[in-house]
């Protein structure tokens, strides 16, 4: 931004977003790796993100407004996302339940740049990290996937898998509302028909199942023992709060996103490290660590690996970066003056 130019910013809607390919897993999984590189490589800045809980202890676990702030690279970018969750959205009234702003700055002058709608983009980042996290960590060549909730999250998930690996052959479902997974059930066989899906009538059934286990709901506390895992199986607990604490501890590795936003808010690791029962040392890697061949995957077919994925604001920074760039170049959004 030069001296003469006015200060304005370019919003793009969950529409332009969309037309930016935005609703395919490509462009996120090429984010994540280069923003997972940028985390081992310590290019980042990334506070702590504050959980904005108005009904304090009284509310329910996913209802909470997040800010998450970061800067990626050098120059780089800056940003925030600003992410709203009630957790009887769906049911009550009929809406999605999170909701997201992203905001992108130039870091030559902090002026802002960019607003984006960001739930899409937050949804599609934490597949992507699935995703990622299963080329490394996933036992080669699974067929097999489980995911225990069936809402909009569930789907972003599964159509990236879908879309990354074409080996998959069959995907097990579960979820409290059973009409939920019938719904998810028929969008996947629409999107994939040679993929068999199951609408399975529990939750353990379903875990049993699974090569891959991914967890979308909106638990609070666990339901998920070492006993149902079957061995070789990498689990994606993108809800954090699914798994039992004995799998932390006998599972042949666990791994974050990033040690410092695990370790809090009373999630099972947090709990954990408070008892005494788990440590930075026992933990095996962060992914960013594994991404750049700095620590190992997989290194065997029985290996249960645990993937306890916080979110990290790098990953949607760097997923908004990508979107903008190519708003710009195509020309797509709207101009707004700040003035």
């Amino acid at each position: 931004m030069t001296q003469t130019q006015q200060p304005e910013l370019l919003y793009l809607s969950k529409r332009d977003i969309v037309e930016l390919g935005g609703d395919h897993s490509n462009l996120y999984v090429a984010a994540i790796e280069r923003a997972l590189t940028l985390h081992a490589e310590k290019n980042f800045v990334q506070p702590l993100k504050p959980y904005l809980r108005s009904q304090g202890a009284d509310g329910h676990i996913a209802d909470r407004i997040i800010a998450m702030p970061a800067h990626i690279g050098n120059p780089g970018i800056s940003g925030l996302k600003w992410v709203g969750s009630k957790h009887d959205n769906p049911k009550k009234r009929g809406m999605e339940r999170a909701s997201a702003l992203v905001i992108l700055n130039d870091p030559e002058t902090n002026y802002p740049v960019a607003v984006m709608e960001g739930s899409l983009i937050s949804g599609m980042r934490t597949a992507a990290v699935t995703v990622v996290a299963s080329k490394h960590l996933a036992k080669p060549g699974f067929t097999h996937v489980t995911s225990i909730g069936c809402g909009v999250i569930a789907k972003m998930q599964l159509f990236s898998m879908i879309e990354q690996f074409p080996q998959i052959k069959t995907i097990h479902l579960y979820d409290v509302f059973p009409e939920a997974a019938v719904k998810l059930s028929k969008a996947i066989r629409q999107k994939a028909p040679e993929v068999e899906v199951e609408c399975c009538d529990t939750v353990e059934a379903a875990v049993k199942q699974g090569e891959v286990v991914i967890t979308c709901t909106v638990a609070d506390k666990p339901y998920i023992p070492y006993a149902w895992i079957q061995k070789g199986a990498f689990i994606s607990n993108v809800s954090i709060m699914d798994v039992h604490k004995e799998v932390y501890l006998q599972a042949d590795k666990v791994v974050v996103d990033d040690w410092e936003q695990s370790n809090r808010e009373k999630k099972v690791i947090n709990q954990l490290v408070l008892e005494g029962r788990f440590s930075r040392e026992q933990l095996h890697a962060e992914l960013g660590e594994i991404v750049v061949g700095r620590k190992p995957g997989r290194e065997r077919d029985d290996e249960i690996i645990l993937l306890n994925p916080m979110g990290m604001a790098i990953e949607d920074i760097a997923c908004a970066e990508q979107i903008y760039r190519e708003a710009v170049k195509k020309q797509i959004g709207t101009k707004l003056s700040l003035y």
